[in-house]
């Protein structure tokens, strides 16, 4: 059986679309990869591709669109709500069938070593594949933003897994890693209060006291002049997402304000969408192996 990998880079770019259409057709060309899915966001200005495929290609498919990226991106220029370092921000390595964690994680060296070598994009491994424990987090590797790097670079402790202790000009730094599966979960709050949406964000990540495996973030979407919390869930059977969702509906009550909606960035596990409806409508004793028709379909 062959092995099959996700990737999910996350790009500096979600407003011009001709890039990012590039951007998919260069996934789409790359042999022995699949891509599922891609989405913009011109609030953040970002954009979330998920590909699997096999060993070879998916290390090829991430080499040539942060190549691609590095020379149509330029972090000097770029403004949103999403906190960034990198024309390509970030790059996870996910097992999904028949490889291993240590498999992913030996990936993203090969990776983030070429990409150093090739690009002179400095490189910090995050999460799983993390030298150290203060690196596993991609908030703090990512604090300063691009901004702010060149002179976090000259912090004795953060001197880049790959390359120089010098940004790259214009594609700045990239984080590279292993992981589990991650949902990016973000729900719209209906005020242009930001300052609510920060307060809410701080009581729910896990680093301020609250849920352990959510990180969030208060950011404004310009389009809509509203606020969002904006959340990524690194493990949803430790914290389901119902979980962060009635909190903010608990806390934004406080205030006055109401949830608008919420969305999912790119793909999520089935599990956990289905965690959702299992508690909203208090099934009990459900089965999602057994009692779910696709399951049966698919094997």
């Amino acid at each position: 059986m062959a092995k099959l990998i996700e990737c999910v880079p996350n790009f500096s770019e979600g407003r011009n679309q001709e890039i990012v259409e590039h951007l998919a057709e260069i996934a789409r060309d790359v042999k022995g990869v699949t891509l599922l899915d891609y989405s913009s966001d011109t609030s953040h200005n970002r954009s979330v591709f998920t590909l699997v495929g096999d060993e070879n290609g998916i290390q090829d498919v991430a080499f040539s669109l942060v190549k691609y990226a590095s020379e149509v991106i330029d972090l000097n220029k770029h403004e949103g709500g999403h906190p960034r370092m990198g024309a390509t921000d970030v790059i996870p390595f996910v097992p999904i069938k028949d490889v291993t964690m240590e498999e992913c994680i030996e990936i993203s060296k090969k990776v983030a070593k070429k990409i150093n070598e090739e690009l002179q994009i400095p490189i910090f491994l995050y999460e799983e594949s993390a030298a150290t424990q203060n690196r596993k987090n991609l908030a703090k590797v990512r604090k300063g933003q691009f901004e702010g790097m060149p002179e976090k670079l000259q912090q004795e402790e953060w001197a880049p897994d790959f390359g120089e202790r010098k940004i790259h000009p214009t594609a700045g730094v990239t984080a590279v890693g292993a992981r589990m599966p991650l949902i990016a979960f973000n729900v719209n709050l209906d005020t242009d209060n930001i300052d609510v949406a920060k307060k809410i964000a701080k009581i729910l990540r896990g680093s301020s006291g609250g849920f352990k495996y959510c990180k969030a973030i208060g950011v404004m979407l310009e389009g809509r002049n509203i606020a969002q919390v904006s959340m990524n869930m690194v493990n949803y059977e430790g914290t389901p997402l119902y979980r962060t969702f009635e909190t903010i509906r608990f806390e934004a009550k406080r205030y006055g304000i109401n949830i608008l909606g919420s969305e999912v960035i790119g793909l999520t596990p089935a599990q956990a969408l289905v965690d959702c409806a299992e508690y909203y409508l208090q099934i009990e004793d459900f089965d999602y192996d057994k009692q779910v028709l696709e399951n049966h379909l698919l094997s």
